[in-house]
């Protein structure tokens, strides 16, 4: 303050001093003291509104137009559309074989021979495995002898019967115990069947799970077969792309044990039921054809391109969130925010879908977000001069 005021002081100083020389001038010429007094009055008042605070009249006519031009503030809008989704999803998951047999004994006894060994091919109908039959045999031969006793007693009978020797009951007690002694045949060369296990499909033994002499029980598992050219993989999958996938659909495959290199699969089958927790569906692919090295057991990578039906979608530079939830500014028709909260889907590439809060049409900030708040008045501008 007392800086100010002798700063002051000293300006009137000089104000009277050039009051004097006006004084002065007046008696020279009338025209040019006049000049003189109107320079005068404009630089004294000046100098006070200076003194006072005040800006001068063309200054403040500046500072109102900054002022009015910060109030407009520019914004970027992206329109809410309806197009599909382009998904390219990766999903992992291991090699299997597709057809696998597990042998299983359906007879006990001793292991009397096993032909192959892990790893080498079998050709259909190639003898796996044989299981000692003496005893069944033996029970067959008896089956045998009893089944022509019982043919022979029948024909005798019938014979006794022509003559009315026997009666008819005996005769059908006779074919009934021939028919069971046939049957019981039957149930013999059925089991001996069972000690010589073949194989249906060409393939390779994957697992040997006896030696010869080894005492097997009923329905012990002894060898598994694969088939090496039939390779699948199950995969989880979203269920938006499980919406969206039928079966032979084409798929990508990588190996990582072959390289990076992608080889063609097909969409086999696809499950009817979703997991109702992770909300995935299982999906098996199959390699076709399979490539030279694959294994099952391999890690493998499965590519998916595919596009969705219509939805709702925004950019995704349009989406905000706070502690509470997702929202966007909406521009209404008299060119103000309004901040909606909205539910937000699955995001592909720059577009993130929306599941609730906007409809086909409306009008959201893209750029423009520092100092925007609702309600505030904005101008749309064009994607060059609109960004941050």
């Amino acid at each position: 303050m007392a800086t100010r005021f002798c700063v002051g002081r000293w300006i009137r100083l000089r104000l009277l001093v050039v009051a004097a020389c006006i004084t002065l001038l007046i008696g020279c010429e009338g025209d040019v003291a006049s000049s003189v007094a109107n320079a005068y009055a404009s630089v004294k008042g000046a100098v006070e509104n200076r003194l006072d605070g005040k800006l001068p009249v063309a200054d403040a006519d500046k500072s109102k137009n900054k002022k009015n031009r910060k109030r407009t503030h520019l914004v970027e809008l992206a329109t809410v559309q309806s197009e599909p989704l382009h998904i390219t999803s990766v999903y992992t998951g291991s090699l299997r074989a597709r057809k696998i047999l597990r042998v299983h004994a359906q007879e006990e006894g001793a292991v009397s021979d096993v032909a192959f060994f892990e790893g080498e091919s079998v050709a259909r109908g190639a003898r796996l495995l044989a299981i000692d039959d003496t005893l069944l045999q033996a029970s067959l031969s008896k089956a045998d002898a009893v089944l022509a006793e019982s043919v022979a007693n029948i024909k005798r009978l019938d014979g006794l019967r022509r003559k009315r020797l026997v009666g008819e009951d005996e005769f059908l007690r006779a074919q009934t115990a021939a028919r069971v002694a046939e049957a019981e045949r039957r149930v013999l060369t059925t089991r001996i069947g069972f000690t010589r296990i073949n194989a249906p499909f060409d393939g390779v033994i994957s697992q040997r799970l006896v030696e010869p002499g080894d005492v097997v029980r009923e329905h012990q598992h002894v060898l598994t077969l694969i088939d090496p050219n039939a390779l699948t993989l199950d995969i989880w999958a979203a269920e938006i792309l499980v919406a969206n996938l039928a079966r032979g659909d084409q798929v990508r495959v990588r190996i990582d044990a072959l390289g990076v290199s992608d080889y063609p699969g097909r969409v086999v089958r696809i499950f009817p039921e979703l997991n109702p927790r992770t909300r995935q569906g299982r999906v098996e692919i199959g390699l076709a054809p399979v490539p030279e090295g694959a294994r099952p057991g391999q890690f493998a990578r499965v590519t998916f391109d595919v596009t969705t039906q219509a939805r709702t979608v925004i950019p995704f530079g349009a989406l905000r969130r706070d502690r509470d939830a997702e929202f966007v500014y909406r521009v209404q028709s008299d060119l103000r925010t309004e901040r909606v909260v909205v539910r937000s889907g699955r995001r592909v590439a720059d577009r993130v879908e929306i599941l609730e809060g906007l409809k086909l049409g409306d009008k959201v900030v893209l750029r423009g977000f520092l100092g925007l708040s609702e309600g505030k008045q904005v101008k749309p501008v064009s994607a060059q001069s609109g960004r941050d």
